[in-house]
């Protein structure tokens, strides 16, 4: 009795495999970017969570503070929510305006 290979069997079954894994081309940078943030937040558990309710209730906070509250480098150090709501134009014209008030006050 000859068993057959997985992919075979993937493909008998009209199953594509996909070949995937982290840091390859496709992968989501967006989501990547959550999640290295996800395990390198202070407030990241130090042990397993009690219950489905308590992993959903602390995943739902971080969430929330990931997108309300912490500001992204690679959108100008604004917030997810300030740039889906076109607040980062005003937010980052102000931020240069006050730079360069400081420069002139300040100069070299």
């Amino acid at each position: 009795m000859k068993g057959a290979t997985f992919l075979t069997t993937l493909q008998k079954l009209g199953i594509m495999p996909t070949f995937s894994r982290p840091s390859v081309s496709n992968d989501n940078p967006y989501s990547e970017s959550m999640f290295k943030t996800l395990k390198y937040t202070p407030s990241y558990p130090s042990k397993p969570f009690d219950s489905v309710v308590e992993a959903r209730i602390w995943c739902e906070t971080f969430v929330t503070w990931y997108n309300h509250q912490h500001c992204h480098s690679s959108i100008g150090f604004v917030t997810p929510v300030q740039r889906h709501l076109l607040q980062d134009k005003e937010i980052l014209e102000k931020r240069h305006r006050v730079y360069e008030k400081a420069k002139a006050d300040q100069p070299s």
